[in-house]
């Protein structure tokens, strides 16, 4: 029992670290000696609960992650999101859209239109651009696995969406158009989809082609929003 809190622990760490933390800052954090730290870690990354990168740093792994996520399907995840959604749509006047990584491959899962009397395409089922997308770029940093095959981290600019905690595009994926997105966690703290914005540049952006303060915190506060109707208290 003792092993499993402490083991729970670590996890814990590691997930609120987004993969930043060595065994020596990990066995700090918990308050353990580093040896039983080092122990755990390795039973860990055998069952691929956790993962390192050559740098010794461990994140999140691909094993807890479909533990975590194998119950909430598309359809729940949509219809706990639905009411955030709509009212992030309203409150931003831009089109709203929710996104997971299936695979490597970065899908929309959701979308509510810009509310006005534009021609719109329902995007459902769209696969979006991994490094030039603000959606793309939150599921790419924030990925367990640490790599998406074929994006260039740099170009995601996942250093930079890790520590910030969301992303913005400037028309990277539609010319003239700008998107913010931030990461929505399931109950175990991993990150299952991105919630993003997007529409006109002018929009979105500021004269600087910043992202506009007050949208980044309706995008925060709605996938946070959304993260603790999935369980998570973080």
């Amino acid at each position: 029992m003792q092993s499993l809190e402490r083991a729970a622990a670590i996890l814990q760490v590691v997930a609120g670290s987004g993969g930043t933390l060595g065994v020596t800052d990990i066995a700090a954090a918990v308050g353990l000696p580093k040896t039983t730290a080092h122990s755990l870690l390795r039973t860990l990354l055998g069952v691929r609960f956790v993962e390192q990168d050559r740098a010794g740093r461990y994140a999140l792994g691909q094993g807890l992650l479909r533990l975590g996520t194998g119950h909430l399907d598309v359809n729940e995840l949509r219809s706990r999101a639905s009411n955030w959604t709509d009212a992030l749509a309203s409150r931003s006047g831009q089109a709203v859209r929710l996104a997971t990584l299936e695979g490597e491959r970065v899908v929309v899962v959701h979308h509510v239109f810009r509310p006005d009397d534009s021609a719109q395409v329902l995007d459902v089922g769209t696969v979006l651009p991994a490094d030039r997308t603000a959606l793309g770029r939150v599921l790419v940093a924030f990925a367990p696995h640490r790599t998406v095959r074929g994006v260039d981290p740099a170009r995601a600019d996942v250093a930079a969406v890790r520590a910030r905690g969301w992303a913005v595009e400037d028309s990277g994926w539609e010319a003239g158009a700008a998107g913010l997105a931030a990461p929505v966690r399931g109950s175990t703290g991993l990150v299952v989809a991105a919630l993003g914005i997007s529409g006109p540049a002018e929009t979105v952006l500021d004269g600087h082609r910043g992202a506009r303060p007050r949208l980044v915190a309706m995008v925060t506060e709605s996938a946070q929003a959304i993260s603790r109707e999935l369980g998570w208290h973080g």
